[in-house]
């Protein structure tokens, strides 16, 4: 079935036929650290290793990202519930306080990494494109952490999967 796209509902809908692996940015900050559930992050190049992430320009992790210059995308296991409800309910605390009684630490960069993750990209970031509210950053992998056997939180028309 084809739909026009002509609004942001619709254009959310669209992108549910996707299959995701869900994934958390996080960054050093000012106050602690800082992170958001990322809507899309992906790779853009394998020489130099490079990922892509968008970024909301009013959410408080855009400016740490841009002030300290990593990012760690942490794709989450199907055992992170706690830190996926974290980062999506609506009345979660913001800022460092998202972090508390959560099972991180801090990675090469300076970056929160989870525990609960089948694995965590860290990346410098390369370049900062802003458009239409967004940033679209580039960041280099400078460090990839693989926890083998972790099964993967999917994320499909706007549910978790089993």
């Amino acid at each position: 079935m084809a739909r026009q796209i002509d609004d942001a509902r619709s254009f959310w809908g669209a992108l549910g036929v996707r299959a995701t692996g869900v994934a958390i940015i996080t960054a050093k900050g000012e106050s602690g650290p800082s992170g958001f559930l990322a809507l899309s992050a992906t790779h853009l190049a394998a020489s130099p290793p490079t990922m892509t992430v968008s970024v909301s320009l009013t959410t408080s992790a855009y400016a740490d990202i841009v002030s300290f210059g990593h990012f760690a995308i942490n794709y989450l296991s199907k055992d992170a519930l706690d830190v996926y409800e974290r980062f999506t309910a609506r009345d979660a605390p913001k800022g460092a306080e998202r972090f508390t009684g959560l099972d991180y630490a801090a990675g090469e960069t300076g970056a929160p990494v989870f525990a609960k993750t089948t694995g965590v990209l860290e990346c410098k970031v390369e370049e900062i494109i802003e458009r239409h509210g967004t940033a679209l950053v580039l960041g280099t992998i400078v460090w990839a952490h693989d926890n083998e056997g972790a099964e993967p939180l999917i994320h499909f028309r706007g549910k978790l999967k089993d």
